[in-house]
């Protein structure tokens, strides 16, 4: 419900500019709606709506899922947040998979790697090259695009492999276009602060490749971002009530407290 100003009070902020409202931010930031509990939030860019969660990794581990203790996929987002419980605080589909769950690419967890790097060409997205890696050591997380990640050996706690990169080194993925035909529901990751702040976000509509990919470089200010996948995409985030159900899902990502 709107309060009333007093006469002396409305004035005050008549000067001030809060009832007449600040000015417009620039069009390439995305807007957000007031924060939610925990990482995620709903933000608005070039008038489409996306759902963000920024890690910081200093204060919370993001690692990754595939099997639970009983060498089976957790397949779902709702089986994961039931086995984890409340200290995760949102998990998303974190790569490709095969019709067994299994990651196409390469896959790390707690440090061991249970599936090599894919370096061959072939259809779809996973192969439009560049594609990279999304990969967390300690408290700093990176993307690279998969030739960077096999030269650098970063030796990482968690890995995952998917394509295309979104975002190399502050530009776009040079065969991704402005604005192509193809819209889908698109989740991705980015990294900033220096590896320290992990920007993960779904779309809420269709989107193309042009936009999703602005959306990490004009709005989060992420020098690298990596694609995760479409269509599938979904997303758990207690803070806003949500628990996405989908296909079966294979690699999943999250946070949970240190």
């Amino acid at each position: 419900m709107m309060r009333r100003l007093a006469v002396p009070a409305l004035a005050a902020a008549l000067v001030s500019g809060f009832v007449l409202g600040p000015l417009a931010p620039a069009p390439v930031q995305a807007q957000p709606t007031p924060v939610a509990k925990g990482p995620c939030q709903a933000v608005e860019f070039e008038g489409q709506p996306y759902t963000v969660c920024t890690v910081d990794l200093r204060r919370e581990r993001v690692r990754l899922f595939w099997l639970g203790t009983d060498g089976l996929p957790y397949g779902s987002l709702s089986s994961l947040a039931d086995r984890q419980g409340p200290r995760l605080s949102f998990a998303m589909n974190a790569g490709m998979y095969d019709k067994g769950q299994a990651p196409v690419g390469l896959y790390v967890e707690d440090g061991r790697e249970l599936k090599g790097a894919s370096t061959a060409n072939g259809p779809g997205n996973f192969h439009l090259k560049p594609n990279g890696v999304f990969y967390v050591k300690g408290d700093r997380a990176g993307v690279l695009d998969t030739g960077r990640y096999l030269r650098a050996k970063p030796a990482p706690d968690f890995a995952t492999q998917s394509g295309p990169m979104l975002v190399i080194d502050g530009k776009i993925h040079p065969k991704i276009s402005a604005d192509g035909p193809s819209q889908k529901i698109r989740n991705g990751v980015g990294v900033r602060d220096g590896g320290h702040v992990a920007v993960f976000a779904i779309s809420e509509r269709p989107v193309t490749f042009g936009a999703f990919a602005r959306l990490f470089k004009d709005s989060f200010g992420c020098r690298n971002a990596l694609f995760l996948d479409g269509s599938v995409s979904s997303l758990y985030a207690p803070g806003l009530g949500r628990s996405d159900l989908s296909r079966p899902l294979g690699p999943l990502v999250g946070a949970v407290g240190r």
